[in-house]
């Protein structure tokens, strides 16, 4: 459907796809050129809803990159941060969007090319504790199964706010992951600079509150699930990055494996 533009902003409103994209909006969904009906209403009616969504306390930010998404600036939206796993998996996803060899397959990774992006940044004995957050000693195997559960979670939930496409084996990155890259925009090395930034935990990103807590009660109800009398690490469970990794060199990490073949093993009894 091609609109010729709107005179008015009851015009805008009455549009058919206006209320689904204006949920979509306010619970932090970015908006890009693939959501063909919903880019095209932004587009014709930017103007109009630029002074609507004021009035609520909003931004309506339009990225040259191609993509649209509203920025609460006052109260009548909450504003947080993502949770500090959905942080991490960003920041490693816009590392891949920035990879030639990313671009030349139309911006599609694998899970696994992910998972081998955050060891390389990280180290893998970082990643993990950056994902068992609560946890001083583990059992190394069980850990790394729930890192890679929890990074796949992650992605679930940048998908729906429409950083990410997945399907069964490769996601699809889509240009809001640049939004991760705004610290070193204009750099002539983006993704070293990126890289270094998400080594040191120094990324940041904010969403309104509904789109953001929903991911942080998955990790704040499995941290609740670990035993009362467990050591917790010296690494708390906050929001933003910095607090769940160290910035200091790791002595000699184990390989991050995939143990997929020792799904049967159970994990160990919380004492």
């Amino acid at each position: 459907m091609t609109r010729a533009g709107f005179a008015q902003l009851q015009d805008v409103i009455l549009d058919a796809d206006f209320p689904e994209l204006d949920l979509a909006l306010r619970r932090g969904r970015h908006i890009d050129r693939d959501d063909h009906a919903w880019y095209e209403l932004l587009t014709q009616a930017q103007e109009h809803l630029e002074a609507l969504y004021r009035r609520y306390g909003c931004e309506l930010i339009y990225k040259t990159d191609g993509y649209y998404y509203l920025l609460p600036t006052g109260d009548k939206l909450s504003r947080r941060q993502l949770a500090a796993g959905d942080m991490l998996v960003g920041q490693a996803l816009a590392l891949l969007y920035l990879d030639p060899a990313a671009i030349e397959r139309g911006g599609r990774v694998t899970m696994e090319e992910l998972i081998a992006q955050l060891v390389a940044v990280l180290g893998s004995d970082a990643l993990i504790r950056a994902f068992n957050p609560k946890r001083k000693r583990y059992d190394e195997r069980v850990a790394q199964k729930t890192a890679r559960a929890k990074v796949a979670e992650a992605v679930r939930h940048l998908a729906v706010l429409g950083f990410v496409d997945m399907t069964e084996d490769q996601l699809r990155l889509r240009p809001a992951l640049l939004r991760f890259a705004e610290p070193v925009r204009g750099l002539s090395e983006p993704a070293a600079a990126l890289a270094k930034l998400v080594a040191q935990g120094e990324v940041t990103l904010e969403t309104d509150e509904e789109s953001a807590s929903e991911s942080e009660s998955d990790i704040e109800s499995e941290s609740e699930s670990e035993s009362d009398t467990e050591s917790e690490s010296d690494i708390e469970p906050e929001s933003e990055l910095e607090s769940d990794i160290e910035s200091e060199p790791e002595p000699e990490p184990e390989p991050f494996v995939d143990d997929d073949d020792d799904d049967d093993e159970p994990e160990p009894e919380a004492r």
